[in-house]
């Protein structure tokens, strides 16, 4: 597993999901296990050029439309950039990760996830949290107390 390049996976999901207004799970399962597959196998190459573009590449190529799923309006707060939130889902993946693993089904397991929409609730504080408890959360199928 290459962790710069499911970094940049995840954080172009974070980005899409948010210029498009969706839910994390419905951008993988709109873009596909391929494109995915593609994302992370070409991150090397993307990441060189600018994320509103591969993006936008991506939305065309996949047909997305516009949803009504807005968490970066719904935020009280300070927005966590999408850099920041694909972290969170990059640490996720890498310590849910077994080696032999199929690692792109894993991200689009993680990302249709209860757990996914937990960490895109910027009002909460789960996103913020160490990436240990975010495991754990994740492991146990619930917020752990």
């Amino acid at each position: 597993m290459n962790k710069n390049d499911l970094f940049y996976t995840c954080s172009l999901i974070e980005y899409i999901g948010r210029k498009m207004k969706m839910k994390r799970g419905a951008v993988v399962n709109a873009i596909t296990y391929e494109q995915v597959k593609r994302i992370y196998s070409y991150a090397d190459v993307f990441h060189s050029d600018i994320i509103e573009k591969v993006a936008d590449e991506f939305i065309e190529a996949s047909h997305i439309e516009e949803g009504d799923y807005d968490n970066v309006s719904a935020c009280k707060y300070t927005v966590p950039s999408y850099w920041d939130i694909g972290e969170v889902f990059a640490r996720l993946i890498e310590d849910a990760y077994t080696e032999g693993e199929d690692l792109i089904k894993l991200i689009m397991d993680i990302f249709n996830s209860w757990l996914a929409d937990a960490i895109s609730n910027y009002n909460s504080d789960l996103y913020y949290q160490p990436r240990d408890y975010i495991y754990e959360c994740y492991k146990e199928n619930k917020i752990c107390a």
